[in-house]
């Protein structure tokens, strides 16, 4: 494990919340395992309780040479509210990850703990970006022609048309970044195709993004069966639709899962099936694998914020941080800018913010 020299200033790839989940910190430890296979070159600065990680590290080589441990006497748990964690966490390994990317020390932070009070202390902390009215939470899920990013997914309950203009900035950002994709398209999801269908908070973003000062390639409407079909490669809502539909597509995943389970054992012929449908129901498996699609990301920050499934294994937390390594190799915060920039010089100011605050969207 690698140790700092007094007063040296080191520069980290990611600040890494050691205590956060459930499971913590054997699945940590164990994704950064992965994780460093993974990405030779990158340096972690690990947070949490430094004698556990030392006894913890000495069986994981690859983790120990590529981390420097900081010691964090606290851990937040995962039913404290954000506002505890705001007055009571500073000395949390949550906390000072987070700090640790606001002094610069760090590109991002990666954590499984409480989401709450994750999205509380990064926005406090990290700060959202000056060109950006609202930080999104986004994800990846799948779809038949392959990844799709979708957001928000609940920082924003209440969205007005300048939220939806800067989220589709985000989320052609991301999908640059993550997905690798060179000019992915974006949709606004509406009740409907058409021009007219929706309020007016959708119909005055889609114009300005219609005018295609941004550089965006902008789709159009797109409607909640899109997301399925991979009709564009980003889709773009407020924070209570994209929650519904997640957690939606979320129940209807499990529930493919238990029929398919109850189909296969039903009967003796039913079992032979399965025996041969074995291949391709194991591609299907991969295929829908929830630690493929972990780590949501919270944009608009002067930082990577990457928020893990709390019960993931060592498989999703290494891929969460597989998710931060490439926004933070891809240049994800200054592309935004760039884009933002962009649109200002030729719309002129974007549509005033007349969405509620955050803090009354989240009492």
């Amino acid at each position: 494990m690698a140790t700092p020299a007094e007063g040296q200033l080191r520069r980290f790839s990611l600040a890494i919340d050691a205590m956060g989940g459930d499971h913590a910190p054997d699945i940590v430890l164990d994704g950064l395992e992965l994780a460093a296979e993974r990405h030779p070159g990158a340096q972690f600065l690990l947070l949490g309780d430094e004698l556990r990680l030392q006894a913890a590290l000495a069986t994981r080589p690859r983790a120990a040479k590529a981390c420097v441990l900081r010691h964090a006497p606290d851990a937040i748990p995962g039913d404290m509210k954000p506002t505890q964690a705001l007055r009571q966490g500073r000395k949390s390994s949550m906390r000072m990850a987070i700090d640790a990317v606001a002094a610069g020390e760090a590109a991002g932070v990666v954590s499984a703990g409480n989401t709450g009070a994750l999205m509380a202390l990064a926005k406090i902390v990290i700060k959202t970006m000056p060109e950006i009215s609202r930080p999104a939470l986004a994800a990846i899920a799948p779809s038949i022609r392959g990844d799709v990013v979708l957001l928000d997914l609940g920082a924003n309950v209440q969205c007005d048309a300048r939220n939806l203009v800067e989220f589709a900035v985000m989320g052609d950002a991301f999908a640059r970044a993550v997905l690798g994709l060179p000019n992915p398209s974006i949709g606004l999801m509406n009740v409907g195709s058409e021009e007219l269908k929706g309020d007016d908070r959708v119909r005055d973003a889609a114009e300005v993004l219609r005018q295609g000062h941004a550089g965006l390639n902008f789709y159009g409407f797109v409607e909640g069966h899109d997301i399925g079909a991979g009709t564009v490669d980003v889709i773009v809502t407020d924070g209570f639709t994209g929650n519904v539909a997640l957690k939606t597509g979320e129940g209807v995943f499990k529930l493919m899962r238990d029929m398919l389970r109850q189909a296969f054992t039903s009967s003796l012929s039913s079992r032979l099936g399965y025996l041969l449908a074995r291949p391709a129901l194991d591609r299907l498996r991969e295929w829908m694998d929830p630690r493929r699609y972990n780590g949501a990301i919270l944009l608009g920050l002067n930082g990577v914020v990457v928020k893990s499934h709390g019960g993931t294994d060592a498989t999703g937390f290494a891929h969460a941080i597989d998710v931060a390594m490439d926004m933070v190799t891809h240049g994800f915060t200054p592309t935004i800018r760039d884009a933002l920039s962009r649109l200002a010089k030729h719309a002129g100011p974007l549509i005033p913010d007349t969405a509620p605050p955050l803090a009354a969207q989240q009492d």
